[in-house]
């Protein structure tokens, strides 16, 4: 599922850009035969419901010949958010000292879930602190992470 949403980030990139916004992140889930492709735009300004649905027309053109998600799926298109989700390490660097929510994709220490401040960023680690405690989390470990607003 990794390489699809890849592919779909090489995509729909440009013409992301070229609407004057930037692509923060995508997230594809599926329950069953049922998924769902988010696409999560940016703006310095503010993303609005017209910049949304421009971006969902332009991109869904584009899906529908590419295809590079098999099955059936609803696309939605939306800003980030005030509980915005983490995808790189530029963006995890962004929000240091802010309390963050991260679930790995497998335990480490004996756990999957951290809830603690971003302490730091450092050569693809994340370095948070739960409870008094320091974790250093690998980037390409991490499954989900999300600012806790």
């Amino acid at each position: 599922m990794k390489s699809s949403v890849n592919q779909v980030a090489q995509l729909v990139s440009p013409t992301v850009e070229a609407l004057g916004l930037q692509l923060w992140g995508i997230e594809h889930t599926s329950q069953g035969k049922y998924s769902v492709l988010r696409i999560f735009i940016e703006r310095e300004t503010g993303v609005t419901i017209e910049d949304c649905e421009q971006v969902s027309r332009q991109v869904s053109a584009i899906l529908d010949v590419e295809d590079p998600i098999a099955g059936e799926y609803t696309l939605e298109v939306s800003s980030p958010g005030t509980d915005r989700l983490l995808f790189t390490v530029e963006q995890f660097q962004q929000y240091c000292g802010e309390e963050v929510d991260i679930r790995m994709r497998s335990p480490l220490d004996g756990r999957r879930k951290f809830k603690g401040i971003l302490q730091d960023v450092v050569s693809g680690i994340v370095h948070i602190e739960v409870d008094g405690s320091s974790f250093e989390l690998p980037h390409e470990e991490i499954e989900k992470a999300n600012i806790v607003y």
